[in-house]
Protein backbone atom coordinates (compact mmCIF):
# COMPACT_ATOMS: atom_id res chain seq x y z
CA UNK A 1 0.00 0.00 0.00
CA UNK A 2 1.35 3.31 -0.70
CA UNK A 3 2.50 5.44 1.94
CA UNK A 4 -0.35 7.90 3.37
CA UNK A 5 0.71 11.26 2.88
CA UNK A 6 -1.19 13.39 5.43
CA UNK A 7 0.70 10.55 7.77
CA UNK A 8 3.98 10.84 5.67
CA UNK A 9 4.20 15.17 6.46
CA UNK A 10 2.95 14.99 10.43
CA UNK A 11 5.64 11.79 10.71
CA UNK A 12 8.90 13.64 9.52
CA UNK A 13 8.06 16.81 11.39
CA UNK A 14 7.28 14.77 14.93
CA UNK A 15 10.60 12.72 13.67
CA UNK A 16 12.50 16.25 13.52
CA UNK A 17 11.77 17.15 17.15
CA UNK A 18 13.56 14.38 18.35
CA UNK A 19 17.52 14.28 19.19
CA UNK A 20 18.56 11.79 17.11
CA UNK A 21 17.66 9.41 14.33
CA UNK A 22 14.12 8.35 13.83
CA UNK A 23 13.34 5.78 11.22
CA UNK A 24 10.08 6.27 9.34
CA UNK A 25 8.93 3.29 6.73
CA UNK A 26 6.39 4.04 4.20
CA UNK A 27 6.98 7.43 3.22
CA UNK A 28 4.97 8.75 0.47
CA UNK A 29 6.41 10.25 -2.71
CA UNK A 30 4.25 13.18 -2.94
CA UNK A 31 5.50 16.40 -3.96
CA UNK A 32 3.64 17.44 -0.97
CA UNK A 33 5.56 16.10 1.30
CA UNK A 34 8.83 16.49 -0.44
CA UNK A 35 8.26 20.15 0.55
CA UNK A 36 8.17 18.88 3.80
CA UNK A 37 11.71 17.09 3.76
CA UNK A 38 13.15 20.05 1.69
CA UNK A 39 12.09 22.62 4.61
CA UNK A 40 13.54 20.29 7.54
CA UNK A 41 16.75 20.13 5.59
CA UNK A 42 16.38 24.34 5.89
CA UNK A 43 16.08 23.81 9.32
CA UNK A 44 19.47 21.30 9.77
CA UNK A 45 17.41 17.39 10.24
CA UNK A 46 18.58 15.09 7.91
CA UNK A 47 15.68 13.43 5.86
CA UNK A 48 16.18 10.18 4.05
CA UNK A 49 13.29 7.97 2.79
CA UNK A 50 14.35 5.84 5.87
CA UNK A 51 13.85 8.67 8.01
CA UNK A 52 14.94 11.76 9.82
CA UNK A 53 17.91 12.41 12.56
CA UNK A 54 17.81 15.90 14.03
CA UNK A 55 19.78 17.27 16.71
CA UNK A 56 17.60 20.54 17.14
CA UNK A 57 15.74 22.76 14.50
CA UNK A 58 18.46 25.67 13.52
CA UNK A 59 17.54 28.98 12.00
CA UNK A 60 17.14 28.75 8.25
CA UNK A 61 19.09 30.87 6.24
CA UNK A 62 16.87 31.76 3.81
CA UNK A 63 13.11 31.43 3.48
CA UNK A 64 11.29 27.96 3.69
CA UNK A 65 9.64 27.05 0.96
CA UNK A 66 6.39 24.69 0.99
CA UNK A 67 5.99 24.92 -3.11
CA UNK A 68 2.04 24.11 -3.27
CA UNK A 69 1.79 22.12 -0.07
CA UNK A 70 -0.91 24.09 2.24
CA UNK A 71 -0.23 21.63 4.98
CA UNK A 72 3.73 21.87 5.19
CA UNK A 73 2.87 25.63 5.08
CA UNK A 74 0.17 25.17 7.84
CA UNK A 75 2.02 22.24 9.99
CA UNK A 76 5.64 24.85 9.76
CA UNK A 77 4.19 27.57 10.86
CA UNK A 78 2.17 25.73 14.13
CA UNK A 79 6.19 24.13 15.01
CA UNK A 80 7.89 27.20 14.20
CA UNK A 81 6.08 29.46 16.21
CA UNK A 82 7.32 27.84 19.06
CA UNK A 83 10.91 28.62 18.11
CA UNK A 84 13.22 31.77 19.87
CA UNK A 85 13.61 33.05 16.00
CA UNK A 86 12.36 34.47 12.84
CA UNK A 87 11.11 32.48 9.76
CA UNK A 88 9.55 33.28 6.53
CA UNK A 89 7.46 30.59 5.31
CA UNK A 90 6.38 31.22 1.59
CA UNK A 91 5.54 28.96 -1.18
CA UNK A 92 4.01 29.07 -4.72
CA UNK A 93 1.96 31.31 -6.04
CA UNK A 94 -1.10 28.98 -5.86
CA UNK A 95 -0.47 28.66 -2.34
CA UNK A 96 0.45 32.46 -1.50
CA UNK A 97 -3.42 32.94 -2.78
CA UNK A 98 -5.06 30.60 0.15
CA UNK A 99 -5.84 31.92 3.10
CA UNK A 100 -3.75 31.73 6.08
CA UNK A 101 -5.95 33.64 8.46
CA UNK A 102 -6.52 30.25 10.38
CA UNK A 103 -3.46 29.86 11.45
CA UNK A 104 -2.35 33.61 12.26
CA UNK A 105 -5.38 34.23 14.70
CA UNK A 106 -4.82 31.44 16.98
CA UNK A 107 -1.11 31.49 16.63
CA UNK A 108 -1.26 34.93 17.33
CA UNK A 109 -3.17 34.50 20.36
CA UNK A 110 -0.76 31.85 21.71
CA UNK A 111 2.18 34.44 21.55
CA UNK A 112 3.80 34.37 18.42
CA UNK A 113 4.29 36.96 16.08
CA UNK A 114 3.44 36.68 12.36
CA UNK A 115 3.27 38.91 10.08
CA UNK A 116 1.54 38.54 6.64
CA UNK A 117 0.49 39.30 3.53
CA UNK A 118 -2.53 40.32 4.46
CA UNK A 119 -3.79 37.03 6.06
CA UNK A 120 -2.07 35.42 2.62
CA UNK A 121 1.93 33.76 2.78
CA UNK A 122 4.23 34.82 2.70
CA UNK A 123 4.44 34.61 6.55
CA UNK A 124 6.63 36.25 8.97
CA UNK A 125 7.03 34.58 12.22
CA UNK A 126 8.69 35.35 15.51
CA UNK A 127 8.48 32.70 17.46
CA UNK A 128 9.31 32.36 21.51
CA UNK A 129 7.31 32.30 24.60
CA UNK A 130 4.03 30.50 23.64
CA UNK A 131 0.82 30.41 26.23
CA UNK A 132 -1.70 27.54 26.20
CA UNK A 133 -5.48 28.82 24.87
CA UNK A 134 -9.08 27.62 24.43
CA UNK A 135 -9.42 27.55 20.86
CA UNK A 136 -12.89 26.40 18.75
CA UNK A 137 -12.20 26.03 14.80
CA UNK A 138 -14.62 27.91 13.65
CA UNK A 139 -14.31 25.22 10.18
CA UNK A 140 -13.01 21.80 11.04
CA UNK A 141 -9.53 21.33 9.62
CA UNK A 142 -6.88 18.66 10.39
CA UNK A 143 -4.15 21.56 9.18
CA UNK A 144 -4.90 24.06 11.85
CA UNK A 145 -5.50 20.96 14.32
CA UNK A 146 -2.20 19.99 13.87
CA UNK A 147 -0.49 23.00 13.65
CA UNK A 148 -2.04 24.32 17.33
CA UNK A 149 -0.77 20.96 18.50
CA UNK A 150 2.57 20.96 17.31
CA UNK A 151 2.64 24.79 18.80
CA UNK A 152 1.33 23.70 21.72
CA UNK A 153 4.08 21.84 22.83
CA UNK A 154 5.83 25.23 23.40
CA UNK A 155 3.21 26.63 25.68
Amino acid sequence: MPGDKSISHRALIIGALADGPVPIENLSPAHDVQSTALCLRELGVTVTAQGVHSCGLRPPARPLDAGNSGTTLRLLAGLLAGYPYTVTLTGDASLRKRPMQRIIEPLTAMGAQIESAGGYAPLRISGGRLRGIRYTLPIASSQVKSALVLAGLHA
